[in-house]
């Protein structure tokens, strides 16, 4: 038994800061975790969506999170849990900050009734930040694909409590399942990404991102931090240490370029 951080205080995040800069995400085993951090990753993606590959009960987590090395932010990935459920297990394990990723409102009468995390969920997890996953719209104007999360960040503004920060993945079908929302390997549309304007919020750009492209999205977006799964494994959940490695590294020397422009 790994007893978690005590007490447990979340890590502040000033207003309008990017939280981190390369996060690594579904990390599942402790020998990962200490991997990813060597690699230079700030910050580790701890799953709990049920049906995920990559999703761990509350015990592994806290071995996992109990691997990383001061300084690197543990943030758990949450789709659909009620708030208390997931602000309890953020204690438990010993998290930094919680990432959202569910559908960002309920779908209309009648239709599907995938998972959804409501504006008020930045509220109800206080005083841990919030990360908010949302998808671009592959419909209408480039200009209104973040319309939605706009819309949400409003609302969750009103409701007492903003986001600290984005996070853009790849769309999902409005009715997909919580499981199936993210670690696609689906690659965000770049050019749309841009076109979509600044949401007013510090954004990570995630969706697709691989070692052969992270330099890439990062010079065509003006990304200032990136987030992948996928695109560092040899299996789902399975981090494979030379796609971390130049994964972390290509996206550190983009990311610095970037900053000397």
């Amino acid at each position: 038994m790994v007893p978690p951080r005590s007490p447990q205080t979340p890590i502040p995040v000033p207003k309008n800061v990017t939280m981190f800069r390369v996060k690594i995400c579904g990390v599942t085993t402790p020998d990962d975790a200490r991997m990813v951090a060597a690699a230079g990753a700030d910050a580790v993606g701890l799953n709990f969506v049920p049906g995920s590959p990559r999703s761990l009960t509350v015990e592994s987590a806290r071995l996992v999170a109990a691997a990383l090395p001061a300084g690197i932010l543990r943030i758990g990935v949450f789709a659909g849990m009620e708030p208390a459920a997931a602000r309890g297990i953020a204690d438990r394990v010993g998290l930094d900050a919680i990432q959202f990723h569910g559908h960002l409102f309920p779908p209309p009468p009648g239709a599907a009734n995938p998972c959804c995390d409501p504006p008020e969920v930045c509220r109800d997890v206080a005083p841990f930040p919030v990360i908010r996953a949302c998808r671009l719209r592959s419909d209408g104007p480039a200009t209104a694909a973040l319309e939605e999360a706009r819309g949400w960040v409003a609302a969750a503004l009103a409701a007492g409590r903003a986001p600290a920060m984005l996070l853009v993945d790849a769309g999902a079908a409005p009715g997909a399942a919580a499981a199936s929302l993210g670690g696609t390997g689906v690659v965000v549309d770049w050019v749309r990404f841009v076109a979509a304007g600044d949401p007013g919020l510090p954004v990570a750009l995630a969706g697709g991102l691989t070692a052969d492209n992270v330099a890439a999205a990062i010079a065509a977006t003006g990304a200032t931090a990136v987030d992948t799964a996928s695109g560092v494994e040899s299996a789902p959940g399975k981090k494979d240490p030379e796609r971390v490695e130049a994964f972390v590294s290509r996206a550190l020397q983009a990311l610095a370029a970037r900053a000397d422009r």
